[in-house]
């Protein structure tokens, strides 16, 4: 798990010449995407600390974490039940169920909050059917990336890395790997991507006004939020897949439009920019993707 490649995409006509733009590619990971990395420090803490296997994993996700979670718990014999919005793609429902999770579907409309609102409810009832891992509130999140992701970007880039670019979902990805990057250099900017609005097709993302704040997030640790509309975030992954082969998640494509914003501005010395791409997009293939062009309709 982890030391996933930075692939470099070419800028263009966008950027300061010099300028370099890589993706942090998470399908990589043995469950496909980046949440396998706080699953599996979850899941540390959960049997560290007794709670695990004696009880059931419960946690809501908007799919990545899910699967993760169902994969590992596999391999370490831990039952996983996990809640997710009912428009989750059919790709993750069978992984999920390939891998023996219970899968319980949440209103749509409420995307992962409402996942969220019913797994503290079960937890609630049934204390002693299920430990509750809440990504968005346990520690293990965001220690997972600052202990792996963040030395890994840092590492291969050389401490070159100028900006970190990356969507805001559970917020860990972007807290433990700023947080890293912060240390080894303060000029590191840190970059939040998010929808530009409540209703958007970027699944794992979180437009943050509008929905429940993660309890791990700090917007101390952001030193820029970039809003990006679903449209373009579909029309950049179309057009990576076309042009370069590399078929990236619609969150991932979100991402990679914010970085291409920051090349386009002007610097004093060329960017070095770093976009962590969550998964790939075999996992939204069976979507109809003419639903979500554009920020209204689509949740």
């Amino acid at each position: 798990m982890g030391n996933t490649p930075l692939i470099p995409l070419k800028v263009g006509s966008a950027g300061s010449v010099g300028s370099h733009l890589f993706v942090k590619a998470e399908w990589f990971n043995p469950a496909g995407s980046v949440k396998d990395r706080p699953a599996r420090h979850i899941l540390r803490v959960g049997v560290r600390n007794g709670y695990l296997p004696a009880r059931r994993l419960l946690d809501a996700s908007s799919g990545n974490t899910a699967v993760a979670y169902a994969a590992l718990g596999a391999a370490a014999g831990v039952g996983v039940t996990v809640c997710v919005p009912s428009n989750v793609s059919s790709e993750r429902r069978t992984l999920l169920r390939t891998h023996g999770a219970e899968l319980l579907e949440t209103d749509p409309l409420e995307g992962s909050d409402g996942a969220i609102r019913q797994a503290r409810e079960m937890a609630e009832r049934s204390p002693e059917r299920y430990w509750y891992a809440d990504q968005y509130g346990n520690p293990a999140n965001p220690a997972a990336h600052y202990e792996t992701t963040g030395p890994e970007i840092w590492q291969e880039t050389r401490g070159t890395v100028t900006h970190l670019v990356a969507g805001l979902g559970t917020s860990g990805t972007l807290m433990g790997t700023g947080t890293y990057l912060k240390e080894r250099n303060a000029d590191i900017v840190i970059v939040g991507v998010q929808p530009s609005g409540p209703f958007h097709g970027l699944e794992g993302m979180k437009h943050l006004e509008s929905a429940l704040v993660p309890a791990i997030y700090d917007p101390g640790r952001i030193d820029r939020t970039i809003f990006v509309d679903t449209e373009s975030a579909d029309e950049r992954v179309r057009a990576l897949a076309t042009s370069t082969g590399l078929f990236v998640g619609w969150s991932s494509g979100a991402a990679i439009v914010a970085a291409e914003r920051v090349l386009g501005e002007q610097y004093d010395k060329p960017p070095v920019v770093v976009v962590v791409a969550p998964d790939g997009g075999s996992r939204y293939l069976s979507e109809n993707r003419r639903l979500f062009g554009s920020d209204h309709g689509s949740r």
